[in-house]
């Protein structure tokens, strides 16, 4: 029998509480000599080669047209040790502020696109338009992933993952199982 007997019905508007797909990232984008960055948390992996990753990015928020203009963005993973950067970017506006400024983040250069890295950030995935027939109706972007860097270590880093209502869980505790799988799959 299942630990899990004792269910409660959800609220609709909670889902995502358990299905929220991976972790917080920080979109960096450039556009006519502006910049800005937003904290992100509705992005999936699409497809392994050519590496696509889809995101929603609100037409409300500031990068918006910023990144749908540019056909550019980067995806900076940041840990833990960026919790209070990552919530004050998304609770701001780039309208209002430039946010590397406002939260100590620096803005490095990219090697294949014109939107900046945050460099506190452990990994970077430099990103271009791959296909775009779903921003006009579900605000959602494919990206092609065109460069890649990421810190040698930890090679398994403290992530965040939003679960709604200013809440967030930490992921970091690894369990392998690579004994149990088959050398294509690695």
């Amino acid at each position: 029998m299942s630990e899990f007997t004792d269910k409660a019905p959800v609220p609709l508007e909670k889902v995502r509480r358990y299905l929220e797909p991976g972790p917080i990232v920080l979109v960096s984008s450039a556009w006519e000599g502006r910049r800005n960055i937003m904290t992100m948390g509705w992005h999936t992996v699409m497809a392994f080669s050519p590496p696509l990753v889809g995101c929603i990015i609100s037409a409300d928020n500031h990068s918006f047209e910023m990144i749908r203009r540019s056909g550019e963005c980067v995806i900076n993973l940041p840990t833990t040790t960026l919790t209070d950067q990552v919530v004050g970017v998304g609770n701001s506006s780039g309208a209002e502020v430039d946010k590397f400024a406002r939260f100590g983040l620096t803005a490095e250069p990219a090697e294949q696109v014109s939107a900046p890295l945050v460099g506190e950030c452990h990994a970077h995935f430099e990103c271009r338009m791959f296909d775009d027939a779903l921003v006009e109706r579900y605000n959602f972007f494919i990206w092609e992933v065109v460069a890649a860097r990421a810190a040698v270590s930890p090679e398994y880093p403290e992530t965040l993952h939003y679960t709604g209502d200013g809440v967030f869980m930490v992921a970091g505790k690894i369990i392998s199982r690579r004994d149990q799988f088959l050398p294509e799959m690695l």
